[in-house]
Order: structure tokens, then C-alpha cells, then sequence
């Protein structure tokens, strides 16, 4: 037992370590959510309803349960890279405790600790969990929800399991619909095995099912009820439901998002192969193919406990990877750290179990061919970046599957430089690298995918920072500008309120021209701001860009620093 605590004091002093590292490099990352996180640290108003500036024009795109962890670490902290960042490192050491606990239950401290490691050295894990995206939050309280369905099955829970719903409907509140991709896993688990009859399953089921709707929908309910609030960003009718069920939801499976500026055919073309493509691989696919040699064999193989936990991971690595390698819309390749966990999980307690039996051919066979696989998907993974690492990954995964073919002890250790040295290569590789905008790669800067961002926010001249702080006490906006990427950059660098017309990709119907000149005249806004980089969606909404003609057509402008800047509390 005390070394076993040892070990993952190590585990979880390593991975912190890694996660926090040089993680002020990155500043603001994600200078959508950190504008967001900045607002809230300002207006408790802001805070609640998730929106981009503390004068509640507009929201954020997605329900705002990660802004409340960042915009109350800001408030504590003052609004600086680290306050907004280190929450991300914090829930990712959580998320790897939260796996260890979760394998611990019902297996041996050596699945437990692989699987811990395992999430912790995925690539998009390192890279999700030193970044400002929901995504960190979203993994944290999925696992939590794995970990109270577990506790549920060990004795029938109607308790456990409500929990489980609590923690996935707070995932909701993280990112809508993707939180309800593990639901599937969860639900057919406790219906299988919890020991009690049918019945009181499906009784349970239904409890715990309440429970999700009430810790996923309030929030909804009390946004539908406020007729004082922000617009909600995302949407073209100003509601939460067509956001979770449009844009971010059912959109994204049939490609059918009203306001979107692109869709999943940028990332890999729809199919099995898409995680296995130049643009996924690298993020999440170091194991996958041996997770699944692993999950096929152990769920033939299994009976009881083993079987159940195969079962609950695999049930969510293989839903999760269907909807990600099938859907037609909007997919970024940091998506697939939803995956990192299942895998992590179904590696270590496959491993360990077939292990046990290694005097059993098939079981032997499993464990040297997942081995070779996993080795030699490594050495095509790193092999461009590193040849050094890549042969020696190759000949330890061969050298390994030959030992385990034979039981021989020294296999394990020869098995494990071969399944994590390329993935570790990859995530120290990524950790050197900041990562800023939108859409971070994992990886090496100038990579394969790796290294950096899209769509950053601008970064505003000290001219034109003084510009929008001068006087700002008398407006409630000291500026707007058209997209919430060249919101945030203006924000974040002046401290200021800055409306984000047309919300994200400018396609939001958010505010119409008509309700703009009213604020205009009221004098509300001190300046409109033209430079910066600007999206076009072929649908949704052209009111911002109609406003920004107007704009145009009756104020003078003013090129101030580079940026072209129209003052209109000026006739």
C-alpha cells in the first residue's frame, strides 16, 4: 500500500509538472473564452450567463459552466495567463486521479497506474489541459460520471447513479450534446450488471436520468426565463435550445449549422480512417488501434467485474469514435481528448488482466500483437520528428511481443517504452510550444499539424489601447467590432467592454443595424473598430457586416496604429 501511494504521488507530481510548465507561454490562449473568463471577473451578470464583455451584448457559443471556473479563478486571482490557465492544469491532474480511483475499485494498483499514465502522456490531453477550451472541464466530469456509475454497480446505488447524472449534466453545461456521447456506456452497464432486478435498474435509470435534466437545465430555464440578459452567441433566434440542438448539436452530426463558417470536411473526410488520418493520429491514435485489439479480446475473454469495466470504457471509446468519425460537421482534431480516457482505461485494465493470463495462448497472443501494433503505430507517428525515438519504439515493441509470447517478466517494462516513449516524445514536444487562438495542434511547432493555432485574436497597438480607455466610464461600450476573435484582442489589451457584433464567426443576427444605430444615438458605443481579421459564413445572419457598411458610410475614419478606428459620438 505505501508504495503504491508512492506511485501516484509520482504520477500526479509528474503530471502536474508537465501540465504547468512553461504554461505562461501561451498567454491568453484562447482569447475568445479569456475575454469571456475577464467579463465575468468583472459582472457577476457576465459570469452567469457566459458572455463575452461585462456589458452583456452577447455570449459565448457554448453554455458557460468552464467560464465560471476561469471567470472565479480571475476574480481571485486578477485576470492575468495563469489565473485563466492553471484551473485547465488542475482539472487535468484531477481527471488522471479520477481515472487511477476509478480502475483502483475493482483492479490491481498496476492498472490503475497505467492507466493514469496513459491519459496523462496522450498528446491532446497535454495539450487540452494546458489550454482554455471547455474540453479540460468536459473530461474531468465524464470521468467523474464513470467513476459514480462504477461505485453505482458495485451495490445497485440509486444514489451513485444519480450522480453519475449529475456529473454528465453538468458536462452539458461544458459543452451541450458531447457531454451525452458516454450515456449510451453508462446506461446499458447498470442495466446489465447492477445486482438487483429490472425493475429497480430501470427505476434507477430513470432517477438518475431526472437528476441529468435538473443539473443540465436549470441554467436553461433560468436563461429562457430572463428577458434582461445577453443575446446568446451561436444562435439565430436567440435560444439556448437552438444552440445545444442546432449549432451545437445535431448540426454537427449532419453538417447543418446555420451560421457556421466551416464545416468537418477541412478535418479529415468522414469514415473509420478519420482518426487514423494525418490530422487525428498524431492528437489521440498513439494506442488506439491496440485499445481496440485489447477491448476485443478482454470482452471475449472476461466474465464478471472485468467484463463490466471493458464494457463501460469501450462502450464509451467506441460511441465517441463512431459519432467522431462519422459526423459532417464542424470537427477539430482537440475533439478527439474526449477519447483519451476510454483508451487509457480500457490499456490498463486489458493489459493487466491478460497479463494474469498470459499462460493462456490467446491471451498471450493478444498481449504480443497489441504490443507490435501499438509499436508500430508509434514509429509512424514520430518517426518524421524524431528517427532516434522511432527505431527505438520499433525494436522495444518487438523485442516486447517476443518476451510476452514467451511470459517473460522483463517483457513489461520493454512493453511499456515501446507503447508511451513516442506519445511522451510528442507531448514534451508539445508542452515546448505556445499555443494560442482557436484551434490548437498537439505536436512540434511546424509540424505535422503540430505546434501554435488558428484564428487568433488580434493584438491592439498601445495607441489604439489609450484610445479606448480614454473616457470609457462614459460609455457602455468603449468599442464594437465585427467577430468576437477581434473583440477579445481589443478586451483583453484595454480592459474595456467591447461588443462582438454577429458573436464568433460574425453570422449571429446580434445586434440588428436598426438596434445598433439606437445605441449609436444613445451613446452607448465610443468607437467602431474595422481592422482585424474578419469570417464570412455562407448562412446566418449579415447584420454585422451591414453595420460595419453603415458604419463606413457616415462616419469618418481615423487609421490609428495601422487600425482604421470611426468614433461615433462624432456627427
Amino acid at each position: 500500500m505505501r508504495r503504491e501511494r508512492l506511485a501516484l504521488a509520482v504520477l500526479l507530481i509528474a503530471t502536474g509538472a508537465l501540465y504547468l510548465w512553461r504554461l505562461g507561454d501561451s498567454g491568453w490562449a484562447n482569447a475568445y473564452y479569456s475575454a469571456a473568463a475577464q467579463a465575468g471577473a468583472t459582472s457577476w451578470k457576465a459570469w452567469f450567463f457566459g458572455s463575452s464583455d461585462a456589458s452583456n451584448a452577447i455570449t459565448i457559443d457554448k453554455t458557460p459552466a468552464s467560464v465560471w471556473v476561469m471567470g472565479l479563478s480571475a476574480r481571485l486571482f486578477g485576470v492575468n495567463a495563469w489565473s485563466i490557465l492553471v484551473p485547465q492544469a488542475l482539472l487535468g491532474v484531477g481527471s488522471v486521479w479520477l481515472l487511477y480511483a476509478t480502475v483502483r475499485r475493482w483492479f490491481s494498483p498496476a492498472a490503475a497506474l497505467i492507466s493514469g499514465a496513459v491519459l496523462a502522456l496522450t498528446p491532446v490531453a497535454v495539450l487540452m489541459f494546458r489550454f482554455n477550451n471547455p474540453d479540460a472541464l468536459l473530461v474531468f466530469l465524464l470521468i467523474a460520471g464513470a467513476y459514480c456509475v462504477t461505485r453505482a454497480v458495485e451495490n445497485a446505488s440509486p444514489a451513485w447513479l444519480a450522480l453519475a447524472g449529475v456529473a454528465v449534466g453538468f458536462g452539458f453545461l461544458t459543452k451541450m450534446l458531447q457531454a451525452f456521447l458516454v450515456l449510451p456506456a453508462f446506461a446499458l452497464v447498470y442495466l446489465v450488471a447492477a445486482p438487483t432486478s429490472i425493475g429497480r435498474r430501470v427505476l434507477h435509470l430513470a432517477g438518475a436520468t431526472t437528476a441529468m435534466i435538473v443539473a443540465g437545465g436549470w441554467w436553461i430555464v433560468a436563461v429562457e426565463l430572463t428577458p434582461d440578459r445577453p443575446y446568446i452567441g451561436g444562435s439565430q433566434t436567440n435560444s439556448v435550445l437552438e444552440l445545444a440542438l442546432g449549432y451545437n448539436g445535431l448540426g454537427r452530426i449532419t453538417g447543418d449549422e446555420v451560421g457556421s463558417v466551416g464545416g468537418g470536411r477541412g478535418w479529415g473526410t468522414p469514415g473509420w480512417s478519420r482518426l487514423l488520418s494525418a490530422e487525428m493520429a498524431s492528437q489521440i491514435a498513439w494506442l488506439l488501434p491496440a485499445a481496440v485489439v485489447l477491448l476485443i479480446t478482454g470482452l471475449w475473454l472476461a466474465r464478471g467485474r472485468t467484463r463490466t469495466a471493458l464494457a463501460l470504457w469501450g462502450g464509451w471509446l467506441v460511441v465517441t469514435a463512431a459519432v467522431f468519425s462519422f459526423m459532417n460537421g464542424i470537427i477539430h482534431s482537440y475533439y478527439t481528448v474526449a477519447l483519451a480516457p476510454a483508451i487509457a482505461a480500457v490499456i490498463g485494465i486489458a493489459t493487466t488482466e491478460l497479463w494474469a493470463r498470459r499462460h493462456e495462448p490467446v491471451a498471450a497472443a493478444t498481449l504480443s500483437g497489441a504490443v507490435a501494433l501499438s509499436a508500430l503505430q508509434c514509429y509512424l507517428l514520430i518517426e518524421w520528428f524524431s528517427t532516434a525515438v522511432a527505431v527505438i519504439v520499433l525494436m522495444a515493441g518487438l523485442i516486447a511481443a517476443v518476451g510476452l509470447v514467451l511470459s517473460m517478466r522483463w517483457a513489461i517494462p520493454v512493453a511499456l517504452v515501446a507503447a508511451l516513449l513516442g506519445p511522451t516524445t510528442y507531448s514534451f514536444a508539445t508542452v515546448t510550444v505556445p499555443h494560442t487562438g482557436a484551434l490548437p495542434v498537439a505536436g512540434p511547432a511546424n509540424g505535422r499539424m503540430g505546434g501554435g493555432g488558428l484564428l487568433d485574436a488580434t493584438t491592439p497597438e498601445a495607441e489604439v489601447v489609450s484610445l479606448l480607455q480614454d473616457n470609457a466610464s462614459n460609455y457602455r461600450w468603449a468599442a464594437a467590432t465585427v467577430g468576437s476573435n477581434n473583440a477579445a484582442g481589443l478586451q483583453l489589451a484595454s480592459g474595456q467592454p467591447v461588443m462582438a457584433l454577429g458573436g464568433f464567426n460574425g453570422t449571429d443576427p446580434a445586434p440588428t443595424l436598426e438596434q445598433f444605430r439606437e445605441m449609436v444615438r444613445s451613446g452607448q458605443i465610443h468607437y467602431f473598430v474595422a481592422s482585424g481579421r474578419v469570417m464570412r459564413g455562407e448562412t446566418g445572419s449579415d447584420a454585422a457586416h451591414q453595420i460595419a457598411e453603415w458604419v463606413a458610410e457616415n462616419y469618418t475614419a481615423t487609421t490609428v496604429a495601422g487600425a482604421t478606428l470611426y468614433a461615433l459620438d462624432a456627427s
